[in-house]
């Protein structure tokens, strides 16, 4: 049951990242240029007061360095790249096991 959550929330997140790419293409095609939107602008845009309140949780319980590698680096990719990795990763946990080929291991 489960790995059925997993895969389901991962679907949703991985169709997110979808949207947001779709998204910047659009733009990009509309404007003649390269347009990336970044995953600090759009949580900002959706709710601000969550990713102020993130800050202040990672600041208070793992410091003020990881939160400039996390807003660098993760904040600042763009949203499609995080959406698509995040939902990959919850589909993979989710995957059903292989089953074995010859001899079981006991």
């Amino acid at each position: 049951m489960i790995r059925f959550v997993f895969r389901f929330v991962g679907l949703w997140i991985l169709a997110a990242g979808f949207v947001a790419l779709v998204r910047d293409g659009t733009k990009s095609i509309a404007g003649n240029a390269l347009i990336v939107t970044g995953l600090a602008k759009d949580w900002t845009e959706i709710h601000e007061t969550s990713l102020e309140q993130l800050k202040g949780l990672v600041e208070r319980h793992a410091g003020p360095p990881v939160w400039e590698l996390a807003s660098t680096y993760i904040l600042g990719a763009p949203s499609w790249v995080v959406l698509g990795i995040l939902g990959s990763i919850f589909i993979l946990i989710g995957r059903k096991k292989k089953p074995l080929i010859g001899y079981g291991r006991d």
